[in-house]
């Protein structure tokens, strides 16, 4: 079994007793990617020579100048820039781009002494939710290798899963970080829009993206979110809060505490094995000294809609930067201007990023936009209102993260509505701009299910003693995939 069987607390007291060093849990992350990776396929690109460099002076910082993560491994997901190593957003149009900056994450990553792996693989820029839309590899989810991690950070969800890296950021935009976190039996925090700078992440949907941790447990996911929070005058989105200790709020005290269950999350389209998977959780946090009581988001049925209107429409503002003149790829045999930006564009883009840029310059198009890109505006207001009619009566609102467990691989690649209804659960905290989290909760069929807490907005210390509690009682973030062991299947 690897080190990363330990909690980040651990891994720390096995440092300070030196009965491990820095130089050796990078080796051992390396080592899992080399025995690994060929199957699950979560890494783009490793930073192994840096990397091994700076764990060997890292082990020289004396043990009381060290923070809670200091010393641990890391991946990032590839839509985050790290200069020096490639990010392509797992796309041909930046293949090979090498950034000259480091995002404000990666910043404090490295303030918090982590280090970095390597760059995680990603559906094209954050558009889909299975993994399988990377211009280079399709990665795999580590409890059966048939099925997908998730999207769009399956990369980072698929990494902490294999044991791999303790620890990723992916970025959730319509549930990215929730989805593969679910799929993959991890615990993932799509924070508050704005707690998080996203200086440095290549923007799919500015109003939605939100970067956030993956972990295997509620307190390494605190602390992480801990490190890479805060106030940035590098982002204009980054909100002036001040960033509590959420490992402070893990007391396992839930008595009291007034859970929303939607009626909208757990009926039509919701698998029998997810409803009843968030009902037995239910009974467990009313052993805790909870109680709940089913209420209604109303507008939650336009959430689907309302999230891929807008979020194409930023998509297709965004993506009008990737043009073939000032960096990653450039189409060849062209013979003026407008014929190079139409090949570059063409060749560059994978489908499922031409289907959205379409979808979203004709919503914002003379003739469309008030039928449809202003009548979304319009319903992301509603949906944010029902999340405060709520939050006026209730601490936390609690339901499965995702309708089923894992699908197959290929198995909806080819149906986008099937796709994209995948998110159903998660998009509505995307609109409303509130933190969700979603943890271990069940399992179907030998596939982890998740169990999605939404708080209110800079509340994540609530979500996170709501999911330590669960967690503390009981065992789901123990268990971990067969190919842990050397089994692939």
């Amino acid at each position: 079994m690897t080190l990363f069987t330990h909690s980040a607390k651990e891994l720390q007291g096995l440092l300070k007793e030196k009965k491990v060093s820095v130089e050796e849990l990078t080796a051992e992350s390396y080592k899992r990617v080399k025995e690994l990776d060929g199957d699950v396929q979560a890494f783009l690109a490793l930073n192994e020579e840096k990397a091994t460099a700076q764990s060997k002076e890292m082990d020289k910082v004396p043990f009381e100048e060290r923070g809670p993560l200091f010393g641990l491994p890391i991946g990032v997901k590839d839509n985050i820039v790290t200069e020096g190593i490639i990010t392509t957003c797992s796309s041909k149009i930046l293949e090979n781009f090498n950034p000259i900056y480091d995002a404000t994450v990666v910043h404090k990553l490295r303030d918090a002494g982590l280090v970095t792996i390597g760059k995680l693989n990603m559906d094209e820029f954050a558009m889909g939710s299975s993994t399988e839309n990377s211009a280079y590899k399709t990665t795999r989810n580590p409890w059966n290798l048939d099925h997908v991690p998730g999207g769009s950070s399956g990369g980072s969800a698929a990494a902490v899963a294999a044991g791999e890296v303790p620890f990723s950021l992916g970025s959730d935009t319509g549930g990215s970080i929730r989805q593969p976190a679910s799929f993959c039996g991890v615990v993932g925090m799509k924070p508050t829009y704005g707690r998080v700078s996203r200086s440095g992440l290549v923007a799919f949907a500015s109003s939605l993206d939100q970067i956030g941790p993956i972990t295997r447990n509620v307190e390494d996911n605190a602390f992480l979110l801990e490190a890479i929070s805060g106030l940035d005058k590098n982002d204009s989105t980054s909100a002036n809060v001040e960033v509590p200790s959420f490992t402070k709020s893990l007391t396992g005290d839930i008595k009291g505490l007034r859970i929303a269950v939607p009626k909208e999350y757990l009926g039509q389209g919701v698998g029998e094995a997810s409803r009843q998977s968030v009902l037995d959780a239910l009974k467990v946090l009313e052993s805790l000294g909870a109680v709940w009581e089913e209420v209604s988001l109303p507008h939650s049925k336009y959430a689907l809609a309302t999230y891929y209107l807008l979020s194409s429409s930023e998509a297709s503002s965004n993506l009008a930067r990737f043009d073939g003149i000032r960096y990653g790829f450039r189409a060849e045999n062209v013979q003026n201007l407008m014929e190079l930006y139409k090949e570059t564009r063409a060749q560059g883009f994978g489908d499922e990023v031409k289907r959205r840029i379409m979808l979203g310059t004709y919503s914002l198009s003379a003739g469309s936009y008030d039928a449809y890109y202003k009548k979304a505006q319009q319903v992301r207001t509603l949906i944010k209102q029902d999340f405060e009619t709520v939050f006026e009566n209730y601490d936390v609102i609690i339901g499965p993260t995702t309708p089923t467990p894992a699908f197959k691989i290929g198995e909806n690649v080819k149906d986008p509505l099937t796709m994209y209804a995948n998110d159903i659960l998660t998009i509505p905290v995307n609109l409303a701009g509130v933190p969700g989290i979603s943890i271990p909760c069940g399992f179907s069929d030998g596939l982890p299910l998740g169990l999605q807490i939404i708080g209110k907005h800079f509340d994540e210390a609530t979500i996170y003693r709501v999911a330590h509690a669960y967690e503390q009682a009981t065992s789901f973030h123990k268990q971990t995939p067969q190919i842990w062991e050397g089994t692939k299947r």
